[in-house]
């Protein structure tokens, strides 16, 4: 076991509650070790329900092929830890390596002593104490749940604010109403700080739009005052210093032209002189594991039917359920092949409205336990779940066992295989598959 997995285990016992969200704490850290969020390289804060991750990976891409060094804060992670810090180097940023992710640990235990922090917390700010050590041009950070008392909202003067999609998820904690939701995610807008914001159903761009006067942000919307959107197999983004022909981005799915183009429009719009070729270069190098991801190696793709297309996504609230069908659907039309979907969920999730845009898309679905966590549905109820949105569904053991089924029954035709609905699943998958991210 690595130290830092041990480190991480320590700090699970000094607050029980996994989620509890609030700044106060924070605060109080922050104060401790001499205030770091202050120190680090200038900041991008991005909050969203859907797409968070993926505009992150492509401002990094860009932001790096512009020459610039970055560091980057994202959650959860897949594999190890360590994925959730990258620190930027010339040349591209990394993972966090042990050593100096231990030695922030320790500085930041030592600091809080036995007060209560949530993991998510301490960790967070291990992370802004790394930061603030290492020089970089830039650091994206990626709000963890929410916005307003997320622990990554101790920020209070970013270059520039970004929301991605807002739609349903955490209802428990953000709100039953997407009005709710939304103003929690515009709680990381600051005052006199711009803001650039996805285009967004009506409800949550007033929401954002009242709280962004509010503030004095300006702000920038997609649809209004910046367009992207895809053609002839290019993106093409419009705002008003111009217009960009731009190579379709390497991540897949119609969702991602919108990403790409929120990435575009933030760094546009906080004049950090990123030139087209950047751009360009951003979108066909951007690396976002287990989001619509091919396998096309490793264990498990071995382990699939030989005709098979392995397909790997996170994904799992129903409007990611709809955009993940929607870039299925469009493989279909592109390559027709039967799509069998292999899924597993958690039990805060609404499974139904996650299966609901597969029904007629997918043949079958093998519902499977979620490892890594005990808040997995049972996946006798996500079978029930998958046959109430209009699926064929069945339990299996688990995703190798799906994929062993899948494998005896195949008479060497073609064939789609998405396994989907969790990120500790797709975490699992990439560890099984031998193919961690990088």
């Amino acid at each position: 076991m690595d130290r830092s997995t041990a480190i991480l285990e320590r700090f699970r016992t000094l607050y029980p509650r996994e989620i509890d969200l609030s700044l106060d704490r924070m605060t109080r850290l922050m104060a401790k070790l001499g205030h770091p969020e202050r120190r680090m390289p200038p900041v991008i804060h991005v909050a969203g329900t859907n797409g968070k991750g993926s505009t992150v990976a492509f401002m990094r891409a860009m932001l790096e092929a512009a020459g610039k060094t970055v560091h980057v804060y994202t959650s959860p992670h897949l594999v190890r830890f360590h994925e959730r810090m990258r620190i930027g180097r010339p040349g591209g940023s990394r993972f966090v390596e042990e050593d100096p992710l231990v030695e922030a640990f320790l500085a930041v235990e030592r600091a809080n002593g036995d007060d209560p922090v949530p993991q998510f917390e301490i960790t967070t700010a291990a992370a802004f104490r790394l930061f603030a050590e290492y020089p970089a041009d830039f650091t994206l950070i990626e709000v963890g749940l929410g916005g307003r008392f997320d622990a990554t909202n101790i920020i209070d003067d970013p270059v520039i604010a970004v929301i991605t999609p807002v739609a349903f998820d955490h209802e428990k904690f953000l709100g039953s109403s997407l009005a709710q939701i939304a103003g929690e995610k515009a709680g990381i807008i600051k005052r006199g700080r711009p803001v650039v914001v996805a285009p967004q159903q009506p409800i949550v761009a007033d929401v954002i739009e009242t709280e962004a006067a509010r503030l004095g942000a300006p702000e920038f919307s997609g649809n209004r005052d910046w367009i992207a959107h895809g053609e002839r197999g290019g993106l093409v983004f419009q705002d008003e210093d111009g217009l960009l022909d731009l190579p379709g981005p390497r991540l897949i799915g119609r969702h991602q032209l919108t990403n790409a183009g929120t990435a575009i429009a933030a760094l546009r719009r906080a004049k950090l002189g990123v030139p087209r070729r950047a751009i360009a270069a951003g979108l066909t190098a951007v690396d976002w594991p287990g989001r619509l991801q091919r396998l096309s190696e490793g264990a498990l793709v071995a382990r699939a039917p030989a005709a098979a297309e392995l397909w790997l996504d996170g994904g799992h609230n129903p409007s990611a359920g709809a955009a993940i069908a929607e870039a299925m659907a469009d493989l279909e039309e592109r390559v027709p092949s039967p799509l069998t979907l292999i899924a597993g969920m958690l039990n805060t999730k609404d499974p139904v409205g996650f299966f609901q845009p597969f029904a007629g898309l997918a043949r079958r679905v093998f519902t499977v336990p979620v490892p890594g966590t005990t808040a997995g549905r049972d996946p006798g109820e996500l079978a029930a779940a998958a046959a109430t949105a209009g699926l064929t569904a069945e339990a299996t053991d688990g995703f190798q066992s799906a994929l062993d089924r899948i494998k005896a029954e195949s008479d060497g035709s073609p064939l789609r295989i998405l396994i989907c609905g969790s990120l500790y699943l797709a975490g699992a998958v990439l560890a099984a598959n031998g193919t961690p991210p990088t």
